[in-house]
């Protein structure tokens, strides 16, 4: 039999033992949920690897929570800000919207055009529209930066989309992209008043003039479209095709990625060679 001592004297070996195993599982590929160190993975943060090539994990998580990333792999330094869904202006959308959150969007532009390692603004649009006064406001903005920007047209570029997409120095559609031009509605209650109805002509009218002084479509072009009756069945309007939206002038050129990408290189070069002179 053996002694009290002896049985301590064991305990103590089986703890030690158990300690050791759980230290040797850490840095084990076969324990699940750890992985052996890495000895050349940087002790930078900001240079964590991510799933996605040429990507930081940083760069994901921006993209994931205002669609927008700063690329400085290329020539030259861009941001892309991406406007995707409905617009979100003063009230709060569904949660199973996708949105465009303008109180995300202003403070990107401000920063963007405050910021010396940024040198162009690349805007990607598939849109149904939105808040009127929010989509004006960040179509405001775009329009009054001083870095080059273009915007690129996929899928759709509806209603309140259509002065974002025009409010870039340079604008690109895709051939499958199609635009919305339709006069101005509103939800909820209104009032069935001679003002109601002056009020929705002076907001088309802050939009006719904004579109038209920003692209290449004449006002009485414009307006046409607008008040189309006979193209939709249930609407007031037109829809136009990437083909059709160069033709009238709306947009500058049909094109996709690259072409964006290329000509808002060009617009920085030039912008270069202009202060070098």
């Amino acid at each position: 039999m053996k002694s009290p001592a002896r049985q301590i004297l064991t305990q103590r070996e089986v703890l030690q033992l158990m300690k050791q195993r759980n230290s040797q599982s850490e840095n084990n590929d076969d324990y699940i949920g750890n992985a052996p160190d890495n000895p050349d993975q940087p002790d930078d943060p900001n240079q964590n690897e991510s799933d996605e090539p040429g990507l930081s994990k940083d760069e994901i998580g921006a993209i994931k929570e205002i669609g927008a990333v700063t690329v400085g792999d290329g020539r030259h330094t861009i941001h892309c800000l991406s406007i995707i869904g409905q617009v979100e202006g003063h009230y709060i959308l569904p949660s199973q919207n996708k949105t465009t959150k303008y109180e995300h969007v202003i403070p990107q532009l401000v920063a963007i055009e405050q910021s010396p390692d940024i040198e162009g603004l690349l805007i990607i649009l598939n849109t149904v529209g939105g808040d009127v006064e929010a989509g004006l406001a960040i179509a405001e903005l775009i329009a009054g930066m001083k870095k080059p920007t273009v915007s690129l047209v996929l899928g759709g570029g509806h209603s309140i989309g259509v002065p974002l997409a025009v409010s870039a120095r340079r604008s690109f559609i895709a051939p499958s992209a199609t635009m919305t031009i339709h006069p101005v509605r509103m939800s909820g209650l209104v009032l069935g008043v001679p003002q109601t109805l002056d009020y929705f002509e002076r907001m088309q009218e802050r939009i006719t003039r904004f579109v038209t002084e920003n692209s290449d479509i004449e006002p009485a072009k414009f307006r046409e479209l607008m008040m189309n009756i006979g193209e939709m069945v249930t609407d007031v309007g037109s829809v136009l095709d990437g083909e059709k939206a160069v033709e009238t002038g709306l947009i500058d050129s049909l094109g996709g990625l690259s072409d964006a990408i290329s000509a808002l290189y060009g617009m920085i070069e030039e912008g270069k060679e202009a202060a070098a002179k």
